[in-house]
């Protein structure tokens, strides 16, 4: 047993993929493509994508919000999931990124699942609050603009019926949200990016940051800050 979490190398990860990963190939496939993509660093890792997985299942869940959706990895993680019937509302604004998760919700048979819209996600969500689907998902997955996280997070929880589970991805972004990375430590970590990328990662540290501080007192979710992937945040509404 042990009082602390356990500190992942990469040899430790590389065991835990080799005794518990099960990656389909259609996933593993999508993931390789998405390698070409400039914003690769965007895509959830497979360990996510299986643990999102295994979520989606241990909850029953049948109507799964998506806020951010890029080449679909997390999408089709979860859509395979899902029962037949089942439906998940995919939401972004890049008719590029998302041609690519249309070809494999496809290949993987699971498009008649997917209901996607591209609109700004906000936007989105309010239209649907508007039309009376408030309390209707029982997951609700943002991965998107960081510095508009909390207007999802509200939104979300909004949409999500009480029991339902609302995650954040991306809340230890890269190891930097801790005290000990001002800004000057923070242009020496991006450094090796172009000065706009840098600062982009730079405000989306800050912003992660600021969700973290205010969700921690939001008693509305029964809250987990978990270190899988780059940080998901997990609540269940109350």
């Amino acid at each position: 047993m042990s009082t602390q979490t356990i500190r992942m190398d990469a040899e430790l990860e590389s065991y835990l993929w080799a005794v518990s990963g099960r990656e389909p190939p259609v996933l593993a496939a999508l993931r390789e493509e998405t390698r070409a993509n400039p914003r690769r660093g965007m895509q959830v890792s497979p360990m996510q994508g299986q643990f999102m997985g295994v979520l989606v299942k241990a909850l029953g869940a049948r109507r799964i919000l998506e806020v951010g959706v890029f080449t679909g990895y997390s999408s089709l993680s979860m859509a395979l999931a899902l029962p037949d019937d089942g439906r998940l509302v995919a939401l972004d604004i890049s008719e590029d990124y998302t041609a690519l998760a249309r070809t494999y919700w496809d290949k993987a048979g699971v498009a008649h699942k997917v209901d996607l819209r591209i609109a700004p996600a906000a936007e989105s969500m309010d239209a649907m609050i508007a039309n009376g689907e408030g309390g209707s998902f029982d997951l609700v997955f943002i991965d998107a603009d960081k510095p508009a996280y909390p207007d999802y997070w509200e939104r979300g929880l909004t949409l999500l019926r009480t029991g339902g589970l609302i995650i954040a991805d991306n809340t230890l972004f890269q190891g930097t949200v801790g005290p000990g990375f001002d800004d000057a430590r923070l242009a020496d970590v991006f450094g090796d990016r172009s000065p706009e990328v840098r600062d982009e990662l730079i405000g989306n540290t800050h912003a992660a940051r600021a969700f973290n501080r205010r969700v921690h007192h939001d008693d509305r979710v029964d809250l987990s800050l978990i270190p899988v992937g780059d940080g998901m945040t997990l609540g269940v509404k109350r």
